[in-house]
């Protein structure tokens, strides 16, 4: 692992970068909102346009990286998202109004576009630069500690590039990508392909054999990923607005409030990818206990309407977010065969795109409601992903996720490799058996006096 450290540094950049560029905008989205003279629902659109369009192209770039390798993806990515955060920027500075806010529209989704071959195509990078798991995940803790540090610094470094011009976070974007763009050319080395890459068909039908024998889990697991995202990005939404509308909080100290649960999301998100290892009970129970946790905190920020205890025990719940996540990489990364990692990460990653733009405008639609009711719909969408963790992600005695029910072809690929296995050892048995007659034999005629003569001695003509 220590030769790959420099790969693991340029790679840990990107979803540093990637997060950077839409989380940013967090902090100043109501700065936004008075400048553009939009409603807060338009507003944050900007934040779902991204992720939306990443969900649509996620799981191509997943085939692309496949087919192609990850690098080849990555590094046009970066280009893009530079491209979009350049677009944003210049509209925002040039325009004015709703021209501006179309503008910057498509600036975020040209940059939803780059962001969709970017970080996801790195989960299944690094399962292939490593072949022990322990490594493995450790480095997938690594990565996604990575991203949420991103999130801790975003708030602070979008507000404090706000204050000295409300769009200098969308001109910060293409700076930021150059740089990661820089590190991954020179220091990240993929490891050489030694099997051919699948036909498109072949492809397809792969993934569809693979949904088809491991989809139960999966499929939770892909729902988690999205539910932790959602949790995430609703809360902060309503903290951002809450902060600034009733208590007049801007600018530094409104993104430090708000860097305070992700910087508990970050130690908690490497210390999980150091302790898990490659025990997948242990990434199970982790995952559960960190959903109930976030889940019985939200409830109780419920019953009361304090921003005191909203910060305090969110910063509790995202702990229990943050040792989720590793877990969630982990299990899938290693649960899939190399072939089919790039897409079925690219699907996981798609799923928690989906929790980032359904986060925002859904909270837009019911901060206006009593508070318990819109902390009662965030606390029962964790108790889904805890209950999903607790009854269809069940970890085999060999570590091998599943869904605690197998399928008929798992019965039959088993039974098959008992059957072979007892023939092998039957066949052991059998050699066994002849060599130790044969070896009697030759002793028992060696005491008799004379040499042995070969078992089938062909016979002179004359």
């Amino acid at each position: 692992m220590s030769d790959k450290k420099w790969d693991l540094v340029a790679l840990a950049s990107i979803p540093v970068i990637m997060t950077l560029g839409n989380s940013m905008l967090i902090p100043i989205l109501p700065q936004i909102e008075r400048e553009l003279k939009v409603s807060s629902f338009k507003v944050s659109m900007l934040i779902t346009v991204y992720a939306v369009v990443a969900i649509l192209l996620i799981p191509l770039a997943g085939y692309l990286s496949d087919r192609f390798g990850r690098k080849a993806v990555i590094i046009p990515s970066l280009v893009i998202a530079a491209a979009g955060g350049a677009v944003a920027g210049v509209a925002a500075w040039f325009m004015s109004g709703n021209i501006a806010y179309w503008t910057i529209l498509g600036g975020r989704f040209l940059q939803g576009v780059g962001a969709a071959g970017a970080f996801p195509i790195v989960i299944p990078l690094v399962g292939d630069m490593f072949k022990n798991e322990d490594e493995v995940s450790k480095s997938l803790g690594i990565i996604e500690t990575s991203n949420t540090f991103g999130k801790v610094l975003s708030p602070i470094l979008g507000a404090a590039l706000a204050v000295w011009l409300w769009y200098s976070p969308f001109l910060a974007i293409p700076v930021l990508c150059l740089i990661s763009l820089v590190l991954v050319v020179f220091l990240v080395k993929t490891p050489k392909r030694k099997e051919k890459p699948p036909t498109f068909s072949e492809f397809v039908a792969s993934i569809r054999d693979v949904l088809k024998v491991k989809g139960r889990w999966l499929y939770a697991l892909f729902a988690i990923g999205g539910i932790c995202m959602f949790l995430i990005f609703g809360v902060l939404y309503y903290l951002s607005e809450t902060l600034e509308s009733e208590f007049a909080l801007k600018g530094v100290v409104k993104g430090l409030v708000l860097a305070i649960p992700l910087a508990s999301l970050c130690l908690a998100s490497f210390l999980a990818g150091k302790w898990i290892g490659k025990n997948k009970s242990r990434m199970k129970w982790l995952g559960f206990a960190g959903l109930a946790l976030v889940t019985v905190s939200l409830g109780i920020i419920g019953m009361f309407d304090n921003i005191y205890v909203v910060v305090g025990l969110f910063t509790l719940g995202s702990a229990g977010i943050g040792a989720a996540l590793p877990c969630l990489d982990t299990l899938i990364t290693e649960g899939v065969d190399k072939k089919q990692r790039g897409t079925i990460t690219a699907l996981f990653s798609s799923m928690r795109f989906i929790g980032v733009s359904l986060g925002p405008p859904i909270v837009s639609l019911l901060i206006g409601s009593h508070h318990f009711l819109l902390f009662g719909i965030l606390a029962a969408s964790g108790a889904v992903g805890g209950l999903l963790t607790l009854l269809a992600v069940k970890p085999e005695k060999s570590g091998e996720p599943t869904s605690g029910s197998h399928s008929k072809q798992d019965d039959q690929e088993k039974q098959g490799e008992q059957d072979e296995q007892g023939n092998h050892d039957n066949k052991e048995k059998e050699d066994g058996h002849d060599k130790l007659r044969k070896r009697r034999v030759q002793e028992s005629e060696t005491d008799q006096g004379y040499r042995p003569s070969p078992l089938r001695r062909k016979k002179s003509p004359y």
